[in-house]
């Protein structure tokens, strides 16, 4: 990530002010991007270094994550590389204090209009929000994309977050000029906030004190 703009020296500035900001009571979540193989066997250099910070991590699927396959193979990657302080978030959800952490993927407005992937991703996000009601009556959720911008939607991510009465949501995916206009934004009542790591300057964000 060195070449994009503002991502200098990125990876010893969080591992800093990942260190003064966490520990290992804490639990954060990294809503997707989280390396660049191609492959699950070729993530281990990446996963050492989460694994390796304070804390519970829970992540998410991003974009650019090609490694990502089906929970259970990925479960059984983090127990056979002792990658204890890593969880999957996948049409699941994790207690955390009295909150349950739940979300997905999700679709991204402007993304290439694939009405069986959107309806996959909403229903993975069902999926999430429905294990998270198990867990607690009150919920966090996250995704890798924002699901609108300006006019433009994602309906069909929007209206399960509006059946369930989502008030806030936080999102990833976003670098750049365009976190400009999109830091945060409030549509159909609902409360987005970004979350990526170079908008926050590479220091975690409290979302929840427990």
């Amino acid at each position: 990530m060195d070449i994009f703009r503002g991502w200098g020296n990125y990876v010893e500035r969080l591992k800093a002010n990942w260190g003064k900001t966490i520990t290992d009571g804490d639990t954060v979540v990294i809503p997707g991007d989280i390396s660049w193989a191609m492959k699950l066997e070729n993530c281990c250099e990446d996963f050492k270094f989460l694994n390796e910070l304070p804390g519970e991590k829970i992540i998410m699927k991003g974009n650019h994550d090609y490694w990502w396959t089906t929970k259970r193979k990925m479960d059984d990657y983090l127990a056979e590389n002792s990658f204890d302080t890593i969880k999957i978030l996948h049409n699941n959800a994790y207690i955390v204090g009295d909150t349950a952490v739940c979300g997905s993927r999700g679709w991204f407005f402007d993304a290439e209009n694939d009405g069986k992937v959107l309806l996959r991703e909403a229903g993975r996000l069902r999926a999430s929000v429905e294990e998270g009601l198990k867990l607690s009556n009150k919920l966090a959720v996250f995704l890798h994309y924002p699901p609108a911008a300006d006019a433009m939607r994602c309906d069909e991510i929007l209206d399960v977050l509006a059946e369930y009465g989502i008030k806030k949501c936080w999102f990833g995916h976003l670098h750049g000029e365009s976190l400009n206009k999109y830091q945060k934004f409030t549509v159909n009542d609902i409360e987005f906030s970004c979350i990526s790591a170079d908008y926050l300057k590479f220091i975690p964000k409290l979302i929840e004190k427990q």
